[in-house]
């Protein structure tokens, strides 16, 4: 895949990606993250941050099959680790919890296997910024718990920690 065919924001150095439905409660976690962040913070010139949904698998798709990849990929994603609600922690790939391996149904933690990928053979550095959901509903109820939707700050502050540490 040439460099032209790939959207110019997968192109930067750094990739912040919000994962998540907005319409199942505390699956909107990234979403909500990437909102608070690009209302609060300023992003420096080099990163590109995304709301992807539901859809990250096809960005990992594209930018494993591109020429040009970013360093770094920070992914924002709720799960459901047995931690205290509303708890936020890095995740390494190989410690994603069995039940988000290979989940694209609902919010779409990308697949351990691309990631590995992007990681081993693509020399992008992979992190994995979680927060522990309090519950996600079967049927459509928008909106986060209380306990997560106060730890946004805290992952957006995780987020600019990793953007200030030097290669």
């Amino acid at each position: 895949m040439d460099e032209d065919s790939v959207p110019e924001c997968y192109r930067k150095p750094i990739l912040i990606l919000g994962c998540g439905n907005i319409l199942f409660g505390d699956d909107g976690f990234g979403p909500a993250v990437i909102e608070h962040l690009l209302k609060n913070y300023e992003i420096p010139e080099e990163v590109c941050v995304m709301d992807v949904g539901t859809g990250v698998r096809e960005i990992f798709f594209t930018i494993i099959l591109s020429e040009a990849k970013p360093r770094r990929i920070i992914i924002v994603d709720s799960v459901d680790a047995g931690r205290p609600p509303g708890e936020i922690f890095e995740i390494p790939i190989e410690d994603i919890p069995k039940n988000k391996i290979d989940d694209f149904s609902l919010h779409q933690l990308p697949t351990s296997n691309l990631l590995r990928e992007l990681r081993d053979f693509g020399g992008v550095e992979v992190s994995i910024i979680s927060g522990q959901v309090e519950s996600i509903p079967k049927a459509v109820k928008p909106g986060l718990s209380k306990s997560l939707s106060a730890s946004i700050p805290e992952a957006c502050q995780m987020i600019m920690a990793h953007l200030n540490k030097r290669e």
